[in-house]
C-alpha cells in the first residue's frame, strides 16, 4: 500500500524559520503577531510531522539540531516560492524604480539574499543600490536621493527609522600585532565621517591606549586586504568574518558596543518601495 502524501503546513514552516533567524521564541512570537505558546505549539506540530527534532531551547540560548540546520535552507526555499506566487498574483503589474542607500559591508554580507527574494517575487521592479559610508547616505536620503536608506545607527545622530538588524563588533586582524597595553595600535580605517573608524578611536581612548592611523580606504574589500597584509586592525561586525582573518581575543583591546542597522524610508512612499520596505523589515527583522 502507498505511503499517504503529507503536506506541510507553511503556516508552522514559518514560524519554525521566524525563530531559526531571530534564535527567540519571544521576538519570533512579536513578529508574527501570535502569542509565544501558540508558536511553540507550532514548531512541536513541525516536528512531529517531520519526525525529527528542529530546535534545541536552553536557558540563555535556541539552538538549531542538524537536521534543523538542514531543514532550514528547504524551509526558506519553500516560503520563498509562496511568497512569490502570491506576489505575481495579487500584484502581477507591478513596476517601478526603487532607490536603495546602504553600507557597502551590510551590501556584501546581508542584503544579496534579501533583494533576491525581492527581485523574484517582483520581476518588473527596478532596483538602484548605492553604496555609502553612513552619514553621507543620511545628508543624500535628507536631500531626497533616496526612497530608503540603511544606515548604521549611533545615538549622537540625530535619526529615526527602524531597527532591523543588530550585531556584535569585534576587532579582527592577522594574529601577528603586537597588542601589548604599551603599543601604538595600527588601524585600518575607512575615511571620516565612518561609524565604524569613529567607534575604534572612542574605544581605545577611553582605555588610554595609543593608536595611529596606519592605512585608510574607503573600500571594503581593500580594508580587508590590508588586514590580511598585515598593516593593521580594524573593526567589523562578527558575522563578516573570512577564514583570512579573525577576531582578535586579545584581552588589552576594550570593548566594542553592538553595531545597529535601522531603515529610514522617504514620505509619500511609491507602492514598489513600500512593499520593499515591508520586505526587509520581514526579511531581517
Amino acid at each position: 500500500m502507498p505511503r499517504p502524501l503529507v503536506n506541510l503546513d507553511l503556516d508552522l514552516v514559518r514560524s519554525f524559520v521566524t525563530i531559526a533567524q531571530l534564535r527567540h521564541f519571544t521576538r519570533a512570537a512579536s513578529r508574527l503577531g501570535r502569542q509565544q505558546s501558540t508558536i511553540t505549539l507550532q514548531v512541536q506540530r513541525l516536528e512531529q510531522v517531520l519526525g525529527f527534532k528542529l530546535l534545541e531551547r536552553t536557558p540563555r540560548a535556541v539552538l538549531l539540531t542538524a537536521a534543523g540546520e538542514e531543514f532550514l535552507h528547504a524551509a526558506q526555499r519553500l516560503l520563498d516560492l509562496n511568497d512569490e506566487i502570491i506576489a505575481q498574483s495579487t500584484e502581477p503589474d507591478m513596476r517601478g524604480v526603487v532607490r536603495l542607500g546602504t553600507p557597502e559591508d551590510f551590501a556584501t554580507s546581508h542584503l544579496p539574499d534579501v533583494l533576491s527574494r525581492f527581485a523574484h517575487a517582483y520581476p518588473a521592479v527596478s532596483l538602484e543600490v548605492t553604496c555609502d559610508l553612513t552619514l553621507h547616505l543620511i545628508k543624500n536620503f535628507k536631500a531626497g536621493a533616496f526612497d530608503l536608506t540603511l544606515i548604521k545607527r549611533e545615538k549622537s545622530v540625530d535619526t529615526h527609522g527602524t531597527r532591523v538588524w543588530r550585531e556584535p563588533l569585534v576587532w579582527v586582524g592577522d594574529g601577528r600585532m603586537d597588542l601589548t597595553k604599551k603599543s601604538i595600535i595600527p588601524l585600518v580605517v575607512s575615511p571620516a565621517p565612518c561609524v565604524y573608524r569613529k567607534r575604534a578611536i572612542d574605544a581605545l581612548e577611553r582605555s588610554q591606549m595609543r593608536w595611529r592611523v596606519a592605512y585608510t580606504c574607503a573600500s571594503l574589500a581593500g580594508s580587508v586586504a590590508a588586514v590580511k597584509a598585515g598593516l593593521g586592525i580594524t573593526v567589523l561586525p562578527k558575522g563578516m568574518m573570512t577564514q583570512d582573518i579573525q577576531v582578535l581575543q586579545s584581552k588589552t583591546l576594550p570593548h566594542l558596543r553592538d553595531t545597529e542597522i535601522a531603515l529610514l524610508h522617504a514620505d509619500n512612499l511609491s507602492v514598489p518601495a513600500q512593499r520593499l520596505r515591508q520586505h526587509i523589515i520581514h526579511s531581517l527583522g
